[in-house]
C-alpha cells in the first residue's frame, strides 16, 4: 500500500469520474492534505482527459473492463475502488457481468473499500413492467442487487463495499438531452420534455464527488449500505422557474409527448451502446423508460436525509447562478457528446418548437 490510501477509479474519464477524483485528491476539512492519491483506468491515456488527470499527480494507466487481465493489473496496491462501468459504451449485458467480476477481482487482490457507482434498478421498482425498462440503470441496479449478497467486512484484512446511486447531472442540462432545444425569435428559450408533472433526482456533479469522498471517509457507517443521493427533485415547471429567476431571460416548457419528444432527434433507432454490445437497446428504447421513470415519479428520494448529509450541497438555483448557466449547450461536459457518441439533433424540427 502506497503512503496515502490509494484509490483507483474505473470510468476516471467521465464526467463523474473527474469530480470524484477532484474529492478525493481535496484537502481534508481541517486543511490538512488529502489522506488518498487516484488512480485512473482509461482506455486511451491519451485522451485530453487524461492527460488533465496525469498533470494532477494521478497515476494513469491504459487498461479496458472488456480486458479484465489490464483491470485486475490496475488494482495492485490499491486500497479502495470507485467503479462506474460505463453503460453507454459496453452495453447492459455486459455491465452486468465486468460489475460482478470487477468486485471478485477487487476481493482477490486485497482491496479494502469497494464502491460501486449505482443507479436506481427502475426495471424492478416498476414492478418489472417492461415499459419502464432502461438499460443504464438496469445494469447497474442489478450489480447493486447483487453485491448485497455479498459480505462487507471492515477490517484491514477484508473488503467492505458502499453503493452510491446517483441520478441525472445538473450538467446534462448542458449537454443537450435535458436542456433547451430552441431558443425563438423573440429570445424565448425552450425547455421540451415528456416528463409532464413529474420529477428528477438531480445531482450536481460535484455533489457526486463529495458523497464518493463522504463514503470513503466513512467506511465503517457506509460498510453494506446503498447511499441514494440528490441535491435536488426538479420538476420542469420549477427548472423554468429558476431559469428565468437566474437568467432574467424568458423561458418555457414546452409539454412533449414521447413519440414528439424523440421526433427532436435524427438518430432514435441507433443503438445506445458505443461498442455495439449484445442485447443493448435503441436509444428510443431507452430514453422511453427513462422519462417515464420521471414523469410518473417512480425515482424517490430523502432530500432531508440528504441535505442532513450535505448541508453546503447544491439546489437547481445555486448551481446555475455559480455555473453561469444560459441555456447554452456545450459538447465537453459529457464524454458521451464530447467524443459525439450521443444523438443528433433534428435541426429542422427543433426550430419549430
Amino acid at each position: 500500500m502506497s503512503a496515502t490510501k490509494l484509490v483507483l477509479v474505473v470510468g476516471a474519464t467521465g464526467a463523474q469520474g473527474l469530480a470524484v477524483i477532484d474529492a478525493l485528491l481535496a484537502p481534508a476539512a481541517d486543511g490538512s492534505p488529502s489522506p488518498y492519491s487516484a488512480r485512473a483506468v482509461t482506455r486511451n491515456p491519451e485522451h485530453k482527459r487524461a492527460k488533465e488527470l496525469a498533470a494532477k499527480g494521478v497515476e494513469v494507466l491504459k487498461g479496458d473492463t472488456n480486458d479484465l487481465a489490464s483491470i485486475a493489473a490496475a488494482f495492485k496496491g490499491v486500497y479502495g475502488a470507485w467503479v462506474n462501468v460505463d453503460s453507454m459504451t459496453v452495453g447492459e449485458m455486459r455491465e452486468i457481468f465486468t460489475g460482478m467480476r470487477i468486485f471478485e477481482i477487487a476481493k482477490q487482490a486485497g482491496v479494502r473499500h469497494y464502491v460501486w457507482s449505482g443507479l436506481d434498478y427502475t426495471f424492478k421498482i416498476s414492478g418489472y413492467n417492461s415499459y419502464y425498462r432502461v438499460e443504464h440503470h438496469d445494469g447497474k441496479g442489478r450489480v447493486s442487487e447483487w453485491l448485497k449478497a455479498q459480505s462487507s467486512v471492515v477490517s484491514d484484512n477484508d473488503l467492505s463495499w458502499s453503493v452510491v446511486s446517483t441520478g441525472p447531472y445538473f450538467e446534462m442540462l448542458e449537454a443537450g438531452v435535458m436542456g433547451p432545444l430552441n431558443v425563438r425569435d423573440d429570445g424565448t428559450v425552450v425547455f421540451a420534455a415528456p416528463i409532464a408533472d413529474g420529477k428528477a433526482p438531480f445531482i450536481a456533479l460535484k455533489d457526486v464527488g463529495y458523497f464518493a469522498r463522504y463514503v470513503f471517509d466513512h467506511r465503517e457507517e457506509t460498510s453494506a449500505q446503498e447511499l441514494e443521493v440528490v441535491s435536488e427533485m426538479v420538476g420542469w415547471d420549477h427548472l423554468v422557474e429558476t431559469f428565468t429567476k437566474v437568467t432574467g431571460r424568458k423561458a418555457v416548457f414546452k409539454r412533449q409527448t414521447f413519440e414528439e419528444y424523440m421526433q427532436n432527434y435524427a438518430d432514435p433507432d441507433r443503438l445506445v451502446a458505443v461498442d455495439g454490445a449484445p442485447g443493448t437497446t435503441t436509444w428510443a428504447q431507452n430514453l422511453r423508460g427513462w422519462w417515464g421513470m420521471f414523469r410518473d415519479n417512480l425515482l424517490k428520494r430523502d432530500e432531508a436525509w440528504n441535505r442532513k448529509l450535505n448541508p453546503n450541497g447544491y439546489t437547481l438555483e445555486k448551481w446555475m447562478r455559480e455555473t453561469k448557466y444560459d441555456g447554452k449547450i456545450r459538447f465537453d461536459t459529457l464524454k458521451l457528446t464530447e467524443d459525439k457518441n450521443g444523438m443528433r439533433p433534428n435541426l429542422e424540427v427543433l426550430k419549430t418548437l
